[in-house]
């Protein structure tokens, strides 16, 4: 049996401007340019032989969160053969990523409705990474390596950890969940693939941040390909190597190690973010040496499932009994927020919310006693379910995925899993299947978006991961009975009930004006207003247009570019050294007028830059002119 390989990756960047980031669902934290661009990173995944033709598609998103809307549509543009039971889409959770891609209301709350223009982004970016990767299909070796990272991670929801079983808290001594996996991919001896799994929330940067960023991830990833791999984003041919960094059981992983926004271990975020993210890159360096061969056949299996009215037979709850879950509710300690992460809205607080503890004890459970049974002793305040029927709000059919390769086995969630439901989950199927605990991961953050699941005990303290555990205390042992059937199907070899998906709802675009550029009075569009170098940064401001007029896809809006010595021209040929997806670049735009607005460009030189002459560029594209590119002087890097 021949195993094929192939990897793509293809930029998913939205609206660089006005427009809400979706994560931290705060209605100021409109994006305002970039810091790092977006990506898919699709991994595709064949048996070449006669009698098997088994296959397995993993793409893996610089996104907050996955929709069932981007999911269909991009599936829709596969070709047959690639179906919703082997194709898995997942997010890293970054929280500084445009939003509007919903086809469920909250998550449109802070982008004035669905965003059109960001969603086709999305879309036609992960399609792109898909087909790259199926056309990249070839013979390869594939390998397999387990370790643990410390110092990335802290617990953030303490209290709610403490509440689980000794047997539970003693697999995660610290508190945390240090283990990591490695999935690589050989041609000829030679690094062209690999998917590291680690679970940590993806919000090294603050919610004050409006800078498009693919966070502490999306870095790992970028240092590897571009700077150790030498993957160029903008070049057409197909990269050298492709990295993604996945997530986990990551609900109540921060990365935030002092427990504060943007803290731990500095007290700036950007350092934060790149500390994370060369912890886990060199994470998965190291795991190169320790990998063997990963054989043994592809297989999938998927179904979907009602949360918010299932029936959780005996030997999943824990006591004996069988329960149902409730319609999605939040609680009171869901608005207050992840305190570790970003604080919520004003008025409410994890744990004990007397006010809305009270009217829910009272009033809504009393007159409810199966309401009670699936949700307290959760504090209610929005109620979602009987929302749902005037307007699709959340999610509550949802898909639950699983699958092999070789002997790794992904579980797919499209939800916020805490470490200590992640292990009842990988426990679930790799005793069922006969696994090591180790080859069984649960991909939080896959197929679509439910919000979190927290074990019953962790629910029972309502921290805010069990406030926003939308569908009640039983939501777990749902999913557990859940993972069972997928897994002895799989372990079978038999098909399982596919269960019956949710309809996509109507979307209802935003209210929209398309932008009106001019230049300021004597000025004319990519002037520059001003240049300033000090020390290692230098910055340049030019005349804008509204970034949202070409977003770029797959270009960018900056250059940074070196002077060759050849005798091209007046001066030698001009060379790209930096753009829009460097961590060295960022790339801001600021309205000064109804129809006006500025770009600043700043380049903070890194300690390698080669000496020669340099300039700044801007390339940008108004309403009335069309494509235009502003560029400074010249000047001396020594």
């Amino acid at each position: 049996m021949t195993r094929l390989a192939g990897r793509g990756i293809a930029d998913i960047t939205g609206e660089a401007a006005e427009c809400g980031m979706l994560g931290y669902g705060k209605a100021e934290q409109q994006t305002t340019g970039i810091h790092t661009r977006l990506h898919a990173r699709a991994f595709a995944f064949a048996q070449d032989t006669a009698e098997d033709d088994r296959r397995v598609l993993l793409v893996v998103c610089d996104l907050p969160l996955i929709s069932g809307g981007l999911v269909a549509e991009v599936l829709r543009r596969l070709p047959d053969g690639w179906t919703e039971s082997n194709v898995m889409i997942t997010a890293t959770h970054t929280h500084c990523g445009p939003g509007g891609y919903f086809h469920h209301a909250l998550y449109n709350s802070n982008t004035g409705g669905f965003r059109p223009q960001t969603y086709a982004a999305i879309v036609d970016g992960i399609t792109e990474a898909a087909l790259a990767a199926l056309a990249d299909l070839a013979p390869a070796e594939l390998a397999l390596a387990h370790g643990e990272l410390h110092d990335v991670s802290a617990n953030r929801s303490r209290r709610a950890f403490d509440r689980n079983p000794e047997r539970d808290r003693a697999h995660f001594p610290a508190a945390v969940d240090p283990h990591t996996t490695l999935l690589s991919i050989h041609r000829d001896g030679r690094l062209t693939g690999a998917v590291h799994w680690f679970p940590v929330h993806n919000t090294s940067m603050t919610n004050t941040n409006t800078l498009i960023s693919s966070d502490n991830k999306g870095y790992a990833a970028y240092t590897w390909e571009r700077l150790e791999g030498g993957t160029d984003y903008l070049d057409p041919e197909p990269p050298s190597l492709v990295t993604a960094f996945a997530q986990t059981n990551a609900g109540d992983m921060s990365p935030n190690l002092n427990l504060r926004p943007g803290s731990g271990p500095t007290e700036n975020e950007y350092e934060n973010t790149r500390l994370a993210g060369t912890r886990q890159q060199q994470s998965a360096g190291a795991l190169l040496a320790a990998a063997t061969p990963l054989t043994g056949p592809l297989d999938h299996r998927i179904t979907h499932l009602c949360l918010s009215r299932t029936e959780v037979r005996p030997e999943f709850t824990g006591d004996g009994r069988a329960h149902r879950t409730g319609t999605p509710v939040g609680g009171a300690a869901a608005l207050a927020g992840a305190w570790a992460d970003g604080k919520g809205f004003r008025g409410f607080r994890e744990g004990r919310n007397p006010l809305w503890d009270t009217l829910s004890q009272r009033v809504v459970y009393a007159l409810s006693p199966a309401l009670r049974d699936a949700h307290a002793p959760k504090a209610l305040v929005l109620p979602a379910g009987p929302l749902n029927t005037l307007r699709p709000m959340v999610q509550e059919r949802v898909p639950v995925q699983l699958l092999r390769i070789g002997r790794l086995h992904l579980l797919g969630i499209p939800g916020e899993v805490t470490v200590v439901a992640g292990l009842r989950l990988r426990r679930t199927v790799a005793d069922i299947i006969g696994a090591d605990l180790g080859d069984v991961l649960v991909a939080s953050y896959s197929n679509g978006y439910f919000h979190y699941v927290t074990t019953p005990e962790e629910y029972d303290a309502q921290e805010y991961e069990g406030g926003s555990t939308l569908f009640g205390r039983w939501q777990l042992a749902a999913l557990c009975q859940t993972a069972a059937d997928l897994a002895t199907a799989l372990r079978d070899g038999r098909p399982v009930r596919r269960g019956v998906p949710e309809p996509l709802p109507a979307v209802r675009p935003r209210r929209h004006t398309p932008p009106t550029d001019t230049p300021p009075p004597g000025r004319a569009f990519g002037d520059v207003l001003s240049f300033a170098r000090i020390g290692d940064k230098v910055t340049a401001a030019f005349v804008a247009a509204h970034p949202n007029n070409d977003l770029k896809r797959g270009a960018t809006h900056l250059s940074v570019e070196r002077r060759g010595t050849g005798t091209t021209g007046t001066g030698g040929t001009w060379t790209r050294v930096a753009d829009d997806n460097d961590w060295s670049t960022t790339f801001r735009w600021a309205r000064t007028g109804p129809s006006t607005s500025t770009a600043t460009v700043t380049w903070t030189l890194p300690k390698d830059t080669a000496p020669g002459v340099h300039r700044i560029r801007y390339h940008g594209r108004s309403t009335v002119t069309g494509p235009f590119t502003g560029t400074t002087e010249p000047f001396d890097v020594p």
